[in-house]
């Protein structure tokens, strides 16, 4: 296997993503909650499989999501955007009663963030497997599932039938754990992480996620985690380290390092998620690893230069000029 081969080429079928819809308010000012008034401004498309998706859409990749969105504003926005971008929405729901999903977000002094959700009483809880969801799956080439969402039961077992689909037509699957280590002592959660872990054909952890996804201690050493999920059949994983840029493992003991941009943060909501839909479009479009890390740390890096969380999503167009007019650290 070369490092051209890993993942489904992207004429199988487009990149698939099952999961929330939302739409993102944000407050303007650093603070503690929502606990007084406070300047905000939205709404934003969001929901983590969302802003994945577009960006895989919009640097070029075939893209297609599943989800559920109200009808209303929020929901129409959602679309609106990801069909812009070139995603496939013919899989999303609209749901004639429920609103669509929202988060409100503000950031703290400190960078951390406050979220108001709702999300599984909204019409992002509604999905279910139907016509139209099985008929975007089986055209489907590859499927990205994200690790916070395999405690929700229906997704869960709409992710496990798409993902026995996809694979049986020789398709592939990618896995962002991003998983707290509390979901993953939950049995049956854990339980259902430990089979994706066993169907992916790429990770994308961040810090612990990679101990997390091999069952070991970070104690045990990048090494020795990277060398069990190899074992367990994972054929690439790029670890994103933020600052520090992003490393793509191969099983034949090849480590390619992608550095990161240097670029004044605005807002950081989504950045792993570019990450991810730009690295996966790439790899399915044949690139080499070492071109699809210096896209996906751009479309990351990108992204958080810009207020909302799939704001600054790039083309590929834009992504070439960010990189080329864009310092990289060390």
């Amino acid at each position: 296997m070369t490092d051209q081969d890993t993942l489904a080429p992207d004429a199988l079928g487009p990149t698939l993503c099952i999961g929330e819809i939302l739409a993102e308010i944000v407050a303007t000012t650093t603070g503690n909650g929502f606990l007084e008034p406070v300047p905000m401004i939205g709404p934003y498309p969001s929901g983590a499989p969302a802003i994945f998706i577009d960006q895989a859409g919009r640097i070029g990749g075939a893209a297609a999501m599943v989800g559920a969105v109200g009808d209303d504003d929020f929901g129409r926005v959602n679309i609106a955007r990801l069909k812009r971008d070139g995603v496939d929405v013919s899989g999303i729901h609209t749901d004639p009663t429920l609103p669509t999903g929202t988060a409100f977000v503000r950031y703290r002094p400190d960078g951390a963030r406050d979220f108001v959700f709702n999300m599984w009483t909204s019409a992002a809880g509604a999905l279910a497997w139907t016509d139209a969801v099985d008929a975007v799956c089986t055209r489907a080439g590859h499927l990205h599932v994200m690790g916070t969402l395999l405690g929700h039961q229906t997704i869960w077992e709409m992710t496990e039938r798409a993902a026995t689909m996809i694979k049986a037509r020789g398709g592939t699957i990618s896995l962002d754990p991003n998983l707290r280590k509390e979901l993953r002592g939950d049995p049956q959660t854990g339980s259902r992480f430990a089979q994706m872990v066993g169907m992916a054909d790429l990770l994308l952890p961040s810090g612990d996620e990679l101990y997390l996804a091999a069952d070991l201690p970070p104690e045990a050493g990048e090494e020795a985690a990277l060398a069990r999920l190899f074992d367990l059949g994972v054929k690439e994983v790029a670890i994103k380290r933020g600052a520090d840029g992003a490393t793509c493992a191969l099983p034949d003991g090849s480590r390619i390092h992608g550095a990161a941009f240097a670029v004044t943060e605005l807002d950081p909501t989504g950045a792993g998620d570019c990450f991810g839909g730009a690295y996966v479009a790439c790899r399915r479009l044949g690139m080499p690893v070492q071109q699809a890390l210096t896209y996906a740390n751009a479309a990351g890096a990108r992204n958080v230069t810009f207020r909302g969380p799939m704001e600054g999503a790039g083309t590929r167009t834009e992504l070439n000029d960010f990189i080329s007019n864009t310092k990289r650290l060390a």
